[in-house]
Order: structure tokens, then C-alpha cells, then sequence
């Protein structure tokens, strides 16, 4: 339990500590009169109290990943720790905190329009098709796994009607101005997921779990499938919305055109990060205790085929008995269904801000939403697993994108951009390597998916620092 503790003790130090510096480097504004005002208009562009935004940010970014993910990362044994703890601090909330505060200053601006703005039109280009893609293909997902988790805890009412159910309300949802449906029933939501999370807490430590310990003998890769399944880049790929995720970035302007000040952005943006972290941390030791051990959750993962939706029910009903096991799993639905609406909405608003389509009359939110719709239903139809793998490698290389937008959009500030640049050249390192040794990409072995993927990141690097020397010559013939 110790490496447990000390992981959650390092997250919060995390938020109170780096979360300060992060801040004081972009330079939040209180005077500055943020988009919720400038821009009102009554459907996105709503001033909400902070601790609502928190919440509606958290749940929008803690679907599947974070309880899915972490379980599923946990098969690598406790190593895993240690990546949800420095990925969250060091690249997830920073990528989310400062991509939230550019959208601010941009006018709640879309992630395609801001990566745009400082990696070029062309960039700007693949965005825009990548991330509404990628948005519909999220839907897809939060469609089918809350659907299945639903239909195991009522085997009566069969997958595909409470496919249906959720459907219909992700298209209210996406429709409806976001304080009249969303703004309301997330608390309901935010209840049952942190009931979820303190239940299972408590209960790991009441019962006398044991969580396995971070130290030189499990210092390693744990995982059954062994060289297969190297730590890296597998994992950070597999543990993506614990530690970093892209689709927080497609997130975030959603929230940034409710702030009413710019010094709740650490609250809102950097914190929903970290408290995501805490989530992906507890049913990362709950994987790992509760079936006795690293083996043993790789032998059950096996037998059930890597379902990591038994697993959670299972967990969920032996740790909290029957009553708040159906508490935790409405947890656990509510993390998906929270970020399928979103994802849908999102993907309505970046399509409306490159066709500059205004979205105050409900019309003009149909003609764009419609085919979304269309695509996402069609998507549910393919196989669970294959949307899931390609969303996670997509999910991520999005991540890195952004982290090399804000990287960029730091230095042209004259702000301290290492911060944003020492977890994008990691991250180019993960997509690029990963797509080389993954099942789904181009099988090769790890150490020529490594070197190829370090290559590709000292390409990337070194355009960068082109870049900055080019934009130093600029900035001396202007002088």
C-alpha cells in the first residue's frame, strides 16, 4: 500500500506545487475579460460557476481510459504508478491546463483552429478532418462500452436498447444549450463516479488488500505477454486518459467559453487532470490487489479475454455489495457517457468554427450535428475491441500535436516553453514507436520500432529548433 499512498500524496503535491509554476509561466489574467462574457450567447458561450466547470471537465475527460486503461496498464505491475503519477503532472495536466487557457485567450477557439494558428495551415488542415474524426470515433466508443456495462447489470433489457437510450442522449445533449441538460445532471453523475472512486478506496484498505510495492524486483515488466508487450511504448499508450490524453484537448475550449476569470483555470483545467489520475490510480491497485496479485490479474485478463468491463463489475459488487456495487458501475457508466456527449458536441463546435457557422439557432446546430450522428451510429456496428485500439494510438498522437502546439505557441510568447517541450519530444518518441511495434500497425520488433520512432523524433526536434532560429533572424531584421 505504500507505493500507493505515496503516488496519491505525489499527484496532489503535483496540483499545489508544479500547477503553481505551470501557471505563473503562462501568466493568468483575473482582469482579463474572458469569452463567457465577450462571446455570450446562451448555448456555448455561458459564464458557470468553477466548481461546475470542474466537474463538467472532469467527467468530460474521465471516460473509459482511467478505469479501463488503468486496469489494463496494471498487467505491467506497478511501474504503472509510476507513469499515471509523472505523466499527470508533467505532461497530462499541463497539456490539458494550458491548452484550456489558449483557447481563453483565443476567444474559446477549437483545438484544430489553435494548432492552426501556430503550426500552419496545412497542419490546420489534417486537424480539422483528424479531430472531428476522432471526436465521432470517441462517440462510437462511449456508445458501445456504457451500453455493455449497463446490459450486465440488466441482463433483461438487451445492449443494443440501451444503446438506443444513450444514443438519444448524446443527441439532446449535443443540441440542448449546455447549461440545461448537461450542466444539471452532471452532479448526479459526478456523485456516483466519486462514490466509486472513495468507496473502492476505502474498501482496498479495510478488507486488507494487499497492493504490490514499486521496488527493484517489480521494477519491470510484468505483463504475460512479456517482450510482446514492452513497457515501452505499450503502456503509455494503453494508460492514456490517467496519465495524458488528447481528447482533453477537444475538451477543454468547451469549458473555456464558461470561465468567468482566468485564475480558475488551474482549478478547472490542471485539476480535473490530477483528480482523473487519483481515479486511474485507484482501479490501477484495485486490479493488481484484488486478484491477489500482478499474475494473477494477468491470468483472469486472459481468461476473459481482456475484459476489463467484468473485471470492473466483479471488483465493484465483491468490494461494495450489491447495492453500492450498482452505485460504483452507474460510476463507472457515468465516465463514458460523459465524454461521448461531449466528444459529439465538440466535434459540432470545431466543424461550426471552420465553416464560421453560429450556432444560436437550433437549425444551424442540426444541420451540422446530423451527420455526425450518422457516422457515430454507424461506427457502433464495428467491433468493440478494433475501434478501441485505433482510438487509443489516434487519442495519443493528438496529445502530441497539441503538446508541440503549445510548445510553439509559448515560445513565440517568450515564455518558458521547456515545459511543454520536454513531454512532446516523449510523446513523439511513444506514437511514433508504438505504431511501428503494435499489433495494428507494422508488427516490427521493439527495438527497430524504437529506433525508427527516435529517429522520427529527432527530425521533429530538429525542425523545431529550425524554426526558432529562423523566428531569431526574423526577430533581428525587425529590430
Amino acid at each position: 500500500m505504500i507505493t500507493f499512498i505515496l503516488s496519491i500524496v505525489a499527484l496532489l503535491l503535483g496540483y499545489f506545487l508544479y500547477s503553481r509554476f505551470v501557471e505563473k509561466i503562462f501568466g493568468a489574467d483575473p482582469s482579463r475579460k474572458t469569452p463567457a462574457y465577450t462571446l455570450e450567447d446562451g448555448v456555448d458561450y455561458v459564464p458557470m460557476n468553477w466548481w461546475k466547470i470542474f466537474l463538467i471537465q472532469f467527467l468530460n475527460i474521465a471516460g473509459l481510459g482511467p478505469i479501463f486503461g488503468a486496469i489494463a496498464g496494471a498487467m505491467w505491475g506497478p511501474v504503472a504508478f509510476l507513469w499515471i503519477v509523472l505523466g499527470s503532472v508533467f505532461a497530462g495536466a499541463v497539456h490539458d491546463y494550458l491548452s484550456g487557457m489558449i483557447s481563453i485567450r483565443l476567444n474559446g477557439l477549437s483545438i484544430p483552429e489553435i494548432v492552426g494558428k501556430y503550426l500552419g495551415i496545412e497542419i490546420k488542415q489534417f486537424m480539422r478532418v483528424f479531430t472531428v474524426g476522432l471526436m465521432v470515433l470517441v462517440g462510437a466508443v462511449f456508445i458501445t462500452g456504457p451500453s455493455n456495462i449497463l446490459h450486465g447489470i440488466t441482463p433483461g433489457i438487451a445492449a443494443k436498447w440501451w444503446a438506443i437510450i444513450v444514443f438519444i442522449y448524446y443527441i439532446l445533449a449535443t443540441l440542448l444549450p449546455i447549461d440545461k441538460l448537461i450542466g444539471r445532471i452532471y452532479p448526479v453523475f459526478g456523485f456516483a463516479l466519486l462514490f466509486m472512486a472513495v468507496g473502492i478506496t476505502f474498501s482496498l484498505f479495510y478488507n486488507g488488500y494487499q497492493v504490490p510495492e514499486l521496488t527493484f524486483s517489480t521494477f519491470g515488466n510484468l505483463h504475460n505477454q512479456g517482450d510482446k508487450m514492452p513497457i515501452f511504448p505499450m503502456l503509455f499508450v494503453t494508460v492514456a486518459c490517467g496519465a495524458i490524453s488528447g481528447f482533453h484537448a477537444t475538451q477543454s475550449p468547451l469549458m473555456a467559453r464558461c470561465m468567468k476569470n482566468e485564475k480558475l483555470g488551474r482549478r478547472v483545467f490542471y485539476g480535473a487532470m490530477i483528480t482523473e489520475g487519483v481515479v486511474a490510480l485507484i482501479w490501477a491497485a484495485a486490479g493488481m490487489a484484488f486478484f491477489g496479485g500482478v499474475k494473477e490479474l494477468n491470468t483472469v485478463m486472459v481468461e476473459h479475454k481482456g475484459d476489463a468491463a467484468w473485471a470492473v463489475n466483479l471488483i465493484s459488487n465483491t468490494l461494495l455489495g450489491k447495492l453500492g456495487g450498482i452505485l460504483a458501475i452507474l460510476g463507472v457508466v457515468a465516465a463514458p457517457i460523459t465524454s461521448g456527449d461531449t466528444a459529439f458536441r465538440s466535434a459540432r463546435l470545431i466543424v461550426a468554427d471552420f465553416l464560421n457557422i453560429k450556432q444560436i439557432k437550433l437549425v444551424s446546430r442540426l444541420y451540422i450535428s446530423i451527420p455526425l450522428f450518422v457516422v457515430g451510429f454507424l461506427l457502433t456496428q464495428v467491433d468493440f475491441s478494433i475501434i478501441w485500439r485505433y482510438m487509443a494510438w489516434s487519442n495519443q498522437v493528438l496529445a502530441t500535436i497539441v503538446l508541440w502546439t503549445v510548445t510553439v505557441y509559448l515560445y513565440s510568447e517568450k515564455k518558458l516553453y521547456w515545459i511543454a517541450l520536454i513531454p512532446a519530444v516523449f510523446m513523439t518518441m511513444v506514437v511514433s514507436s508504438y505504431i511501428m511495434v503494435a499489433p495494428e500497425g507494422f508488427t516490427l520488433s521493439q527495438n527497430a520500432g524504437v529506433l525508427i520512432g527516435s529517429g522520427i523524433t529527432f527530425v521533429i526536434l530538429l525542425f523545431f529548433f529550425v524554426y526558432i532560429r529562423k523566428q531569431k533572424k526574423l526577430s533581428n531584421l525587425n529590430h
